[in-house]
């Protein structure tokens, strides 16, 4: 059915759109966008008043585990969807480990179709960099690239050997992807769960120096400078991490970087002697010092991409003691709103950097379409209310999982609805389909 979302103010850098205005939807497009209130020829057109509110592009997160094949335990890409969409995104790119690992053509088709079938968020494959995630032999890239495949990585494992490393850039630019790291040099970090000092000290855990990041990332930083590839640092972490980055843009390196929500606005001193297990993360969260540097660094454009690494994992795995329990945590639902308290209310950043960290540069970075509010366009738009709240609890979590990093808070602000061209997949407190 037409669509006319009326009354809310429209962002979207792209266009040069701060506003409030009128966005016409008719066959899943943006038929018009209008700021002087016109509203003729739409009788047949559902009207929704979404004063107060602001529209944008729907959100993209580049990192994301829906964990299917093999762990839908955790996970499955229906859920994971409807988390997507409970938190404002329409597209995702979704990691490869899972088992089997996505490290061939078949898995990443699989899993583009399986996305169709479910109809809540468009999803984009990141094939393995190795084969089985084992780093020792390349995968097959070329054919996983041709399958839809549009970035490459071994994420949950920092790869050791640098001459895979080099290949993997090398080999990633015939089809212009970028290889995007998890930075971890296994000989550093050995059995670390927490953050090395303070924390690990006070909690009496073994502890992760953030040199375990940084020796890495500088690494990599030579590689990309020795191939000419393009290098996205994932969830980065450490101060001197975001230093290693500003240096390598300065020298005019192809390099990018994302933070995470949870790396952002919470810290080591968050983990309290309950030995609470959602707070167990890779890699760890950091002093307070590193999170007030990371912010730095997404004000000042060091850090592109706001993404969440969702990584669900099921109540029964993270029940046990911190150093068995497995590393990771939810983010996709409570990611939109963790940025809003933490950046935007707080003045740090505007809405149209936002969009642009969430939505706009994510695409850029994987090669994607770009997604603005302009006629002819599809009409994926994400709906947020600032008057309203995101409670963090087992009632408004859409995920099969809930060990998310914000559990038991009330976040100001609220996505109020998601539209997938131009059909709703959430909207008021309901995943729709």
């Amino acid at each position: 059915m037409p669509k006319v979302l009326v009354g809310a103010r429209i962002v979207d850098p792209q266009k040069g759109y701060d506003a409030v205005g009128t966005i016409f939807v008719r066959d899943g497009r943006i038929a018009a966008v209008s700021f002087d209130g016109e509203e003729a020829g739409w009788a047949d057109a559902e009207r929704i008043d979404l004063s107060g509110k602001i529209i944008m592009p729907g959100l993209f997160d580049m990192h994301v585990h829906f964990r299917e094949p093999g762990l839908e335990h955790k996970e499955d890409i229906e859920t994971g969807s409807r988390a997507a969409a409970r938190g404002g995104f329409t597209g995702v790119a979704t990691m490869a480990n899972t088992e089997p690992v996505v490290d061939r053509a078949q898995l990443v088709l699989t899993q583009i179709q399986r996305g169709k079938e479910i109809g809540l968020v468009d999803i984009f494959p990141i094939g393995a960099v190795s084969k089985g995630l084992e780093g020792k032999e390349l995968s097959e890239m070329g054919d996983m690239a041709s399958a839809g495949a549009v970035a490459f990585s071994d994420d949950g494992h920092g790869i050791q050997h640098s001459g895979l490393m080099r290949l993997a850039l090398d080999y990633a630019k015939l089809w212009d992807c970028p290889v995007i790291t998890h930075s971890q040099d296994e000989g550093l970090v050995g059995d670390g769960v927490v953050n090395e000092g303070v924390a690990s000290t006070r909690l009496g855990l073994a502890g992760w120096p953030s040199q375990g990041e940084v020796v890495q990332i500088l690494r990599d930083i030579e590689l990309a400078e020795l191939t000419g590839g393009r290098l996205h640092v994932g969830h980065i972490s450490t101060a001197a991490g975001v230093e290693a980055v500003r240096a390598a843009k300065a020298r005019g390196l192809n390099v990018t970087a994302e933070a995470t929500p949870h790396h952002l606005f919470l810290t080591e001193d968050d983990i309290s002697t309950e030995y609470e297990t959602y707070y167990k993360v890779n890699p760890p969260l950091r002093a307070g010092t590193d999170a007030q540097v990371l912010a730095q660094a997404v004000v000042d454009g060091t850090i592109d991409v706001i993404s969440t690494d969702h990584a669900p994992h099921a109540a029964h795995e993270k029940d046990l003691e911190f150093e068995r329990a497995p590393f990771g945590m939810i983010g996709l639902e409570t990611s939109l709103p963790a940025v809003f308290n933490g950046l935007v209310r707080t003045g740090r950043i505007d809405w149209n950097r936002l969009v642009t960290l969430m939505a706009i540069r994510p695409r850029q970075i994987l090669r994607l379409a770009p997604l603005a509010i302009e006629e002819g366009t599809d009409a994926s738009l994400c709906i947020f209310d600032p008057e309203g709240t995101t409670p963090v609890d087992r009632d408004h979590l859409a995920s099969k999982s809930v060990n998310c990093g914000f559990w038991g808070r009330t976040l100001a602000g609220a996505v109020w609805g998601t539209l997938l061209r131009g059909e709703f997949t959430y909207r008021d407190g309901k995943v729709t389909r």
